[in-house]
């Protein structure tokens, strides 16, 4: 288990005593966002994050507000960026915490969390940061970042689920305190039974995807590219995103006259989805979309597509043929799309505009 440690401490640029076993992001989120405001409450009751976070953040800052704390809901660019200008204004003297994630899980916008967390370290406040999306996708080196604590899971690895990590600076374990109580594992902080094989799994799978960055996240970037640019020959196609640094596996695009759900549902032999996968079953326009000023009808329009170790020219070439049927099979059908789904600009008022 203390291989594990080491491998998973090794992709991250930390130390093995850094990192605290969880079972996922979603937990060492908790434990980073409560355990930290609450351990802090008497220096101050203010926490700033984004409206883009994950809901692995943002609940727990709802959870926070119930017990009497104030949180800044950061809003970002129009390309989902978080501006360290405004992230600066929303500092307060009682702020205790900020969390801004590194990778957005459906754009796949990338944050300057150098710029954010060196904001908060003049200022003596606790900065965390969910890197679920970034781990072993992009070159991650916290030592060399201004964070206190980050959150990782093996399953965006091609880890087992049930099973992930928080890295807790040295020197900041003081500001923290455990959300459970009941054993002294993991230097107290999250006490009970280890779960040694998907720990084991964990690290295993750390240790492949440190291997393969070099040369996996070139070849994602040439794919998602292709299939960015054979989407766009479509016409009416927005990229979610556009203007930002983006990690390599991830791409959203919005489609002007086309009903998302319709479209997913019509792409037989094809694993995408209007947005989170964790949220997959809402039928609600994808917030972090509408965050980044996408009005109703682009928000409920839109593809995640993942790709990942295993995606081929083949599969983005089967992929994009099958969305570009789709599409205009469903513009036909449209009011606006009339009979070659080619005039997008009457669909529910929205008007053609580069992204």
């Amino acid at each position: 288990m203390e291989a594990a440690r080491a491998q998973v401490a090794a992709l991250i640029g930390a130390a093995p005593d850094e990192i605290v076993f969880t079972s996922g992001a979603t937990e060492s989120d908790n434990l980073a966002l409560l355990g930290v405001a609450r351990a802090n409450a008497d220096r101050g009751r203010h926490v700033v994050s984004a409206r883009t976070e994950h809901k692995a953040v943002l609940d727990p800052c709802k959870r926070l507000e119930k017990e009497g704390f104030s949180v800044t809901y950061l809003s970002p660019s129009r390309s989902g960026a978080i501006e360290p200008e405004a992230f600066a204004a929303a500092l307060r003297p009682d702020t205790v915490l900020a969390s801004i994630m590194y990778v957005n899980n459906e754009i796949g916008v990338l944050q300057d969390v150098a710029a954010l967390g060196a904001l908060c370290r003049e200022r003596g406040i606790a900065f965390h940061s969910d890197c679920a999306q970034a781990a072993g996708k992009v070159p991650l080196e916290v030592h060399a970042l201004p964070v206190d604590f980050v959150s990782v899971t093996a399953h965006k690895l091609y880890g087992p689920k049930g099973v992930g990590a928080l890295y807790v600076r040295r020197g900041a374990k003081g500001l923290l305190q455990p959300l459970l109580y009941g054993g002294g594992q993991e230097r107290s902080l999250r006490p009970g039974t280890l779960a040694t094989h998907q720990i084991v799994g964990f690290g295993v799978a750390c240790e492949i995807a440190a291997r393969e960055l070099p040369r996996e996240a070139p070849r994602l970037t040439a794919l998602r590219e292709r299939l960015w640019q054979s989407l766009s020959e479509l016409g009416g196609v927005h990229l979610n995103g556009a203007g930002a640094p983006r990690v390599p596996g991830i791409l959203n695009v919005s489609f002007e006259a086309v009903e998302g759900e319709s479209l997913v549902s019509g792409l037989t032999g094809l694993a995408v989805s209007t947005g989170a996968a964790c949220n997959s079953a809402t039928p609600d326009p994808s917030y972090v979309l509408r965050a980044l000023g996408r009005d109703t009808q682009l928000a409920q329009s839109s593809l995640r597509f993942s790709l990942g170790r295993f995606s081929t020219e083949s599969d983005v070439e089967f992929a994009a043929e099958a969305v570009r049927v789709e599409v205009r099979r469903l513009r036909a059908l449209s009011p606006a799309g009339g009979a070659g789904g080619e005039d997008f600009s009457a669909w529910q008022g929205v008007a053609a505009r580069p992204s």
